[in-house]
């Protein structure tokens, strides 16, 4: 099958905008709790009326700082209550806010509040006004830059006292379905981000049909609630937390990414959105700790029973037997991971690169579903979602409702809809080259349609390899399949106009603080473990495990493994976590090309 089209469920009409349903459910519902706030180390709760009446203050503030419609404003700021807030805001003033990550450097905070032109900025910490401080002189048309620690959104409050309620009501009401909600510049691993226009009907068309259609069960029960801790820059949370918002599931925000753990665990989220490297990390952690205390048997024999009850449910339903040793190891195991995650958590939903086959059914088998999606920035996030009650694991899902999936004759997925970007901020040639004449948004993802309408990505376009002998091999099935080692962090395979496949590998630090207690290396540091061969070993089973899976051609025959990690702040990851292959394969092309020396290999 080439093409699958699901029907719209829910059509969003010309006047309406994302504010809507925030100031709509403070008259009809004001004590509704829509939202618990982190307060020091528990959570406050915020009524439909109490967002409501911040959001407005706050816009009207806006409104006589002269934040006009159709307006740019930069939102710098890790995950937290007051982004919702100022995001709200911004919209009800009429304005366009522009996400910045909070790891950003001077240079790409620079280029993109620049390349946006905006008026204005809001900044979380003290440390990023200082980065803003940095290039202030080279952006003259920002303003304001308003700092949310120096009590800004309290003195931008206090500057709307004046504002009258009917002048912030024509204000909000301005903006329609057709005007622009957002700017949201793709991280990229290649060149500077380009800015991908979004409007408040591509938000709101993509939110209330994800919510009326596949993923439904998951927003309808009483008290349902969800914890965001992904960048809220970074488009699929930014979606998440507008069907949250939407759908009155109590939101909760965590700015930590690499300490989630307590806030998962005070908060009891029903709901979470990770990326798969969240669930890799979680899965390796759980091993580690096992064999830390001398059940790494058990622990293995416990995730092979959670696999293979997956399978079997699956193709059919599991025998008595499995279903047997799954209660078992749900006394003795599952219930500690999900305690671990508050105990309350039975869906989850991942996004932003391939989760894996086996980390599916392993975390299904455990009792907690997650479920896959696919989408870019350029599509408001999701196009394609698997679903309670039909989620096919290796899969991406089905269409969401209002969209329409095709794979080109070279494999490309090409997309259509109403959550299709309005194209890229001041790069009318990079939108025609993504759009065609018929609409269809080409990906550069390459992949294929079952007979049920389920798509599986296999792959990049540009990112096909090929070797001097003309095998074409798609990197990312190896590599993810090699990421899903305990003791790996990333994984980089090469190989283009080369005689064979290859690979370069990162250790993960922290699974690596558990090895070396293990096996009575405290001492020793990631240049010491990279060369050990003992660590090699367990690199060279991955690379085994995930050469199964291809044919000889396309295995690999070697791998290095770098003394450092690759992370964000090196400047080797995009905040969603995938590798900058053009920037590792720069740094480290000495080590690719010793991997080549001898060729006989």
């Amino acid at each position: 099958m080439r093409e699958y089209s699901v029907p719209m469920l829910v059509d969003v009409p010309p006047a309406a905008n994302c504010t809507d349903t925030v100031f709509e459910r403070a008259e009809q519902q004001p004590g509704t709790v829509v939202i618990r706030r982190l307060a020091g180390d528990g959570w406050s709760a915020v009524t439909a009326r109490e967002f409501r009446d911040e959001v407005a203050a706050l816009a009207k503030g806006l409104i006589a700082m002269g934040i006009t419609p159709g307006d740019r404003v930069g939102l710098m700021s890790r995950t937290r209550y007051e982004w919702a807030v100022i995001d709200y805001a911004l919209w009800a003033a009429g304005a366009v806010s522009v996400p910045i990550y909070d790891t950003s450097s001077a240079e790409q905070i620079k280029w993109i509040l620049a390349d946006s032109g905006a008026r204005a900025v809001f900044v979380e910490l003290a440390e990023h006004r200082d980065t803003v401080r940095e290039v202030e002189d080279e952006l003259p048309a920002v303003e304001h830059v308003w700092c949310v620690d120096d009590d800004a959104l309290a003195k931008v409050t206090a500057a709307g006292a004046e504002v009258t309620e009917e002048t912030l009501e024509e204000r909000r009401t301005s903006r329609g379905i057709a005007d622009l909600a957002t700017i949201i510049y793709t991280a990229g691993t290649t060149g500077r981000p380009k800015g991908c226009r979004l409007t408040h009907d591509n938000l709101l068309f993509t939110a209330r049909n994800v919510a009326a259609g596949p993923l439904e069960q998951l927003f309808e029960s009483p008290g349902r609630s969800g914890l965001l801790f992904l960048p809220l820059a970074h488009s699929l949370a930014r979606i998440i937390q507008v069907v949250l918002i939407e759908t009155a599931t109590i939101l909760g925000h965590s700015p930590n990414l690499r300490a989630v753990a307590p806030d998962l665990q005070s908060f009891k989220p029903n709901f979470l959105l990770a990326v798969p490297r969240v669930f890799e990390k979680v899965y390796n952690g759980a091993v580690q700790r096992a064999t830390a205390d001398g059940k790494g048997k058990i622990f293995k024999l416990a995730a092979d029973s959670a696999i293979a009850w997956s399978r079997a449910e699956s193709s059919g339903g599991a025998s008595l037997g499995l279903r047997l040793r799954r209660a078992l190891f749900d006394r003795l195991v599952y219930g500690k991971l999900r305690a671990a995650t508050g105990g309350q958590m039975t869906a989850a939903v991942s996004g932003g690169s391939a989760l894996g086959e086996r980390l599916g059914h392993f975390f299904r088998g455990v009792g907690i579903e997650v479920f896959e999606g696919y989408g870019l920035t350029e599509t408001s996030a999701p196009s394609t979602v698997n679903m309670p009650g039909g989620n096919k694991i290796g899969t991406v899902g089905k269409p969401l409702p209002g969209v329409t999936i095709r794979i080109a004759d070279d494999g490309e997925i090409l997309i259509k809809g109403r959550h299709i970007f309005d194209g890229y901020w001041n790069a009318p040639e990079a939108t025609a080259e993504v759009i065609d004449e018929e609409g269809w948004f080409h990906s550069g993802d390459v992949g294929e349609i079952d007979a049920d309408g389920y798509l599986r990505v296999t792959g990049r376009k540009k990112e096909i390899l090929v070797t001097a002998a003309g095998k074409n091999v798609a990197p990312a099935p190896l590599e993810d399949r090699i990421r899903a080692h305990p003791l790996v962090s990333q994984a980089l395979v090469v190989g283009d106009d080369r005689p064979f496949i290859a690979a370069v590998v990162t250790l993960d630090a922290e699974a690596l603080a558990q090895w070396k207690t293990n096996n009575n290396l405290g001492s020793a540091t990631l240049a010491d473990l990279s060369a050990d061969p003992a660590v090699r070993a367990e690199v060279q089973n991955a690379i085994d495990e995930a050469n199964r899976m291809v044919s000889k051609a396309e295995q690999i025959k070697k791998f290095v493994v770098l003394p450092i990690e690759l992370t964000e702040e090196t400047g080797h990851v995009t905040p969603k976590q995938s590798i900058k292959r053009h920037v590792v394969m720069a740094e480290f092309a000495k080590e690719i090309d010793e991997l080549y020396i001898d060729t006989r290999s």
